[in-house]
């Protein structure tokens, strides 16, 4: 990785290894000249109307840090709302949605069809829809000391996250880093402790491109290696142990943590940047039906310097609303985080708009919502 992209993921993934638990953002602090003008330049795309009192939601972690953009921006405008996002992961998002105890919640996987009846109960007349809102890498982090750039394949990483290599200097890693000084430290490879899209998007990748014979979903199935709570607290074990490696949303890969770089078929091994997760997620297909706008992601993308190993979180809302919500507050924020203002602001934090053709789709459907 250059002194350049270290950085830039520096400066950008901002409050990545924040503590996780409820996030209750309001505008207090919006006499700051400088968030005032940010907020002034958003307020054309924030249409507050009747939105106000407190909106629940919870589920990924992996949108957290693009939360945390959106909310800072919409409360300045929509100073009657107060957002409280959990970030606790895809898994518990679902449930509490299901539940009836948020708004809406965010998972980095599309809702499974029984999931979609169960929504029935909660949502008025109506059912859950998926809504495609973010996109980014999946960064592979490890902590190999003396090892500033390291290349990795599904095969290889396969059998890594599986346990079956079990040092850096194993034959397997040489043979992709023959210039690299290799230590035959003990590979600590971390997992999701809790369920998770962001397992559920790794492991499907390994299953397309390598070499995993588990079935995948959002719980971690494979045997041995270690366990955190939360893409920060993946990135806090890989940052404080040496010989780790691990899997989270890009922007928590800051405060020096190093990614690898994915062999696929073309000819350079590709890094872990929105730009070039941006080509992969642009193979996206739109497979949900009716208002429902569930994406298949293709992990192993044609396009050049596409980086494979994606996900899209979705914000998961009733069409006509539920018991748990304000539905004037959710459809006014999810509007303004649908809108060309509020994608804007993912690049700035390192994850990747969603494609227009798709986001067109997504902002016809929120307007319809209710």
């Amino acid at each position: 990785m250059t002194l350049q992209r270290k950085n830039r993921l520096r400066a950008l993934s901002f409050g990545a290894l924040a503590v996780s638990g409820a996030l209750a953002l309001t505008a207090c602090g919006s006499d700051d000249t400088a968030s005032s003008g940010k907020a002034t330049a958003q307020a054309g795309a924030i249409k507050c109307e009747d939105a106000k009192g407190q909106l629940q939601a919870s589920g990924s972690s992996a949108q957290k840090n693009a939360i945390d953009a959106w909310v800072k921006q919409y409360v300045a405008s929509c100073k009657d709302v107060q957002i409280n996002y959990n970030p606790e992961g895809s898994g518990a998002g679902v449930t509490r949605f299901l539940q009836g105890q948020v708004a809406f919640a965010g998972s980095d996987s599309a809702l499974k069809p029984e999931e979609v009846e169960q929504s029935k109960k909660v949502c008025k007349d109506s059912q859950a829809i998926d809504l495609p809102m973010v996109g980014g890498p999946i960064a592979v982090g490890y902590n190999v000391p003396g090892v500033d750039n390291l290349v990795l394949d599904a095969k290889t990483l396969s059998a890594i996250f599986d346990g079956k290599i079990k040092t850096w200097d194993d034959k397997a890693i040489k043979e992709l880093n023959p210039k690299a000084k290799l230590p035959s430290t003990k590979i600590q490879a971390f997992h999701r402790s809790d369920e998770s899209g962001t397992t559920d998007n790794f492991t499907k990748y390994l299953k397309a491109a390598g070499e995993w014979s588990y079935e995948g979903g959002k719980t971690w199935q494979a045997k041995g290696g270690q366990s955190a709570s939360g893409s920060a607290g993946l990135a806090q074990q890989v940052k404080q142990t040496a010989g780790a490696i691990s899997y989270f949303e890009l922007s928590y890969a800051a405060d020096g943590i190093k990614t690898v770089d994915v062999k696929t078929d073309a000819a350079t091994p590709v890094a872990a940047t929105v730009e070039n997760a941006t080509k992969a997620i642009a193979e996206a297909k739109v497979v949900g039906k009716g208002k429902d706008l569930a994406l298949e992601l293709n992990y192993q993308p044609k396009a050049e310097g596409a980086y494979p190993i994606t996900l899209v979180t979705y914000e998961i809302a009733c069409e006509k609303g539920n018991k748990a919500e304000s539905l004037p507050a959710a459809k006014s924020f999810l509007s303004y985080i649908a809108s060309e203002d509020g994608q804007k602001l993912l690049s700035d934090a390192s994850y990747a708009p969603i494609p227009a053709e798709i986001n067109s789709k997504v902002r016809e459907t929120i307007a319809g919502l209710g």
